[in-house]
């Protein structure tokens, strides 16, 4: 359901400034993206179509289930026409280094930042640095969400979510929105340079049934974190149901893409 949405929201200008960052020596090798928490395959489906050249897409997720419909739904074709394949292996995320990045020519990533802690984004961008490629992160939230008509809850709630994304998960204290900024202040200190950009999703009457699930999702968390807010809710979220069923509401969701270029473009 997010994926057209994702598609839409995620700054192709970044997308065309790896694409230029990347080094071909032998044009006819293919171009090897390794893509983590790619899931179903949505970040191969959008990329690959905007990258020139053959390429080889390895894609990390912990679930078998989605990796085996990356595997049957990816993409086909590059920019320029030439085959794309997918691989998929599974492994838990935060723990991979730089033996597993190794010989990449570009890393990708979509939502997933905002699920680690502050060392586990090091840790991750520790291992970009080191296979020395482009990494390309999108659709990190950043916790600023405008709803149209606005409601003066709106921002109680906003506030509550934000807290549930920084929540501490199994003793791990999560980043939420601080992810992207995390990640960025990381590759700078390791001399990348790094480029971020706003790709926010924007939900209007065409997209309704997605912002009805994200708005269930949103309203939800919220409460979890917030139980003195269930009252409010219980009547605050019908009025929003009854307004995006009937297309009248307008929901922005900020996120950011970050992209990192190794220092001097020194593969």
């Amino acid at each position: 359901m997010r994926e057209p949405a994702d598609a839409a929201a995620r700054h192709r200008g970044l997308a065309a400034e790896a694409a230029r960052a990347l080094r071909r020596p032998d044009a006819d090798a293919p171009l090897v993206v390794r893509d983590l928490g790619g899931g179903t395959g949505s970040m191969a489906r959008w990329l690959a179509p905007l990258l020139p050249g053959p390429q080889h897409w390895v894609v990390y997720d912990h679930d078998p289930g989605l990796l085996e419909r990356a595997r049957a739904a990816g993409p086909r074709a590059s920019a320029d026409g030439r085959p794309v394949t997918v691989e998929t292996r599974t492994a838990e995320l935060a723990s991979l280094g730089e033996a597993d990045l190794r010989g990449a020519d570009l890393v990708t990533a979509s939502a997933l930042l905002d699920l680690f802690t502050r060392g586990e984004v090091e840790r991750v961008v520790a291992a970009c640095v080191g296979a020395r490629c482009p990494a390309l992160f999108t659709l990190s939230v950043k916790g600023r969400v405008a709803l149209t008509p606005q409601e003066p809850m709106d921002r109680e709630i906003q506030e509550a979510f934000n807290a549930h994304q920084r929540r501490m998960a199994g003793g791990r204290a999560l980043l939420g929105p601080d992810a992207s900024q995390a990640a960025a202040e990381a590759f700078t200190r390791a001399g990348a340079r790094v480029l971020a950009r706003p790709s926010p999703w924007r939900l209007g009457a065409e997209r309704r049934a997605l912002a009805a699930e994200w708005l269930e999702g949103w309203v939800g968390a919220a409460v979890e974190r917030n139980p003195d807010l269930a009252a409010k809710a219980g009547a605050y979220l019908p009025r929003r149901r009854a307004e995006c069923a009937a297309g009248g509401l307008y929901v922005e969701v900020e996120h950011e893409d970050v992209l990192a270029l190794p220092p001097g473009g020194d593969r």
